[in-house]
């Protein structure tokens, strides 16, 4: 997702229920040890600066969900590259599957599927160098034969990683080829098998929610992970995704890229790459019209008829209402199953106690921590964006004193 996983297109991929954001950069882990973080006091937007431009940006409503993917064939510079950003994300993946000549020609990406020694030893010092809290995770495609596979996953597994996302497609093949997704199913019971509590997530061939559920049914796999799809419509993770998508998202997307100050080049090459079903009668002529329109302008100034005005604010406070109201529902769904799983737990005990008192048995250990020591996401304390707290605690930069915005009541 090189380009397309701009601030705003994360922002509005959270707002439609996407759990991970795995952010892509081309950059090398070499040149990134080398940039300046800097911290906008009003919007909170974090730009890792290069001599002349942000070559990455985030922001702190984010952070809880962000997954930062490496492009490394050195572990020392892995390394590096991580702890550059390590205080603005929640973990690392290592690419281990891009098969673009720009990663491979220097060992990267799909590379270092031949070279599990380095990839192995990559994935170690990260885990070694960064907190606990931190997951490192990996990611990788199939290698031609099921058996040589399973051998790597096994190493890979046992480097103590949080979790592993499989494209269900080998080096050489590209989009056009359809992903053999029937292979997952035993790499995720050889992973069960191992007793390791990590999850194992599928990539390849999957378009939205829909997919997403009969991809987890045919492989067992704990999650899905979307690439393409999401470039063309952010909405796609959810159950309802939007149409007329030159009139739902493009306005709001616009005035929310000019308030978190997007590089304009860039939001435009995302606004090229949007699609979407057309409902009403006039859609397809419609789109034309607002696609001419931003492909002949040069600045946000000149799309301002399709913006409709500059409320970028007021656009970013719905996104926050949004993922705040979506981590509301996901406490209640925890608390929920956690209360049915006690009750599970009590009733077994209630069955099996004698009728004198509850006995813990001799020599009965603590059961181990998850092997990645991080929390679940539900559990990650969040702090809020500058723009609406008024204080800056994500970073030590100094941010000057602003009138803290009303908080949304939910």
């Amino acid at each position: 997702m090189v380009r397309s996983g701009a601030v705003p297109t994360r922002l509005f991929r959270f707002e439609n229920m996407v759990l991970l954001w795995y952010g892509v950069q081309k950059l090398s882990t070499k040149q990134f040890c080398t940039l300046k973080r800097v911290v906008d006091p009003v919007t909170g937007v974090v730009s890792y600066n290069g001599k002349s431009r942000a070559i990455w940006t985030t922001h702190p409503i984010e952070k809880p969900y962000l997954i930062y993917q490496i492009g490394s064939a050195d572990p020392e510079l892995a390394v590096q590259a991580a702890k550059t950003v390590m205080q603005d994300v929640s973990g690392f993946d290592l690419n281990c599957g891009c098969p673009k000549p720009f990663s491979t020609h220097a060992g990267m990406g799909a590379a270092l599927l031949t070279n599990p020694d380095l990839l192995c030893s990559i994935l170690t010092a990260l885990r070694q160098a960064v907190p606990p809290e931190l997951t490192v995770t990996a990611k990788i495609r199939l290698l031609p034969s099921q058996e040589d596979t399973l051998k790597l996953v096994e190493r890979i597994v046992n480097t103590g990683i949080s979790a592993l996302t499989v494209h269900c497609r080998t080096r050489n093949m590209r989009e056009r080829d359809r992903a053999t997704i029937e292979r997952l199913r035993e790499i995720v019971d050889f992973v069960k098998a191992m007793g390791k509590d990590i999850a194992v997530i599928e990539n390849g061939d999957c378009l939205g929610a829909e997919d997403a559920n009969r991809v987890r049914q045919a492989t067992g796999a704990h999650s899905v992970m979307i690439a393409r799809a999401a470039e063309s419509n952010p909405s796609c993770f959810s159950s309802t995704p939007l149409s007329d998508i030159h009139e739902t998202l493009v306005p709001a997307y616009i005035r929310l890229s000019k308030y978190l100050d997007n590089n304009w080049s860039l939001t435009k090459f995302c606004l090229s790459q949007f699609k979407s079903p057309h409902t009403k009668p006039n859609g397809k002529a419609e789109e034309r019209r607002v696609r001419e329109s931003i492909v002949k302008s040069r600045s946000f100034e000149d799309v301002v008829d399709v913006a409709g005005g500059w409320t970028g604010e007021e656009d970013f406070r719905e996104i926050v209402r949004a993922i705040e109201a979506r981590d509301a529902k996901v406490h209640e769904e925890l608390e929920q199953e956690e209360e049915a799983t006690m009750a599970d737990v009590l009733s077994r005990i209630s069955s099996q106690r004698s009728d004198n008192a509850y006995i813990t048995p001799p020599g009965t250990q603590n059961p181990h921590p998850p092997s990645s020591g991080a929390p679940l996401i539900a559990d990650i304390q969040r702090t809020l964006p500058a723009l609406i707290s008024g204080q800056d605690p994500m970073t030590p930069t100094h941010t000057p004193s602003i009138n803290p915005l009303p908080m949304p009541v939910l």
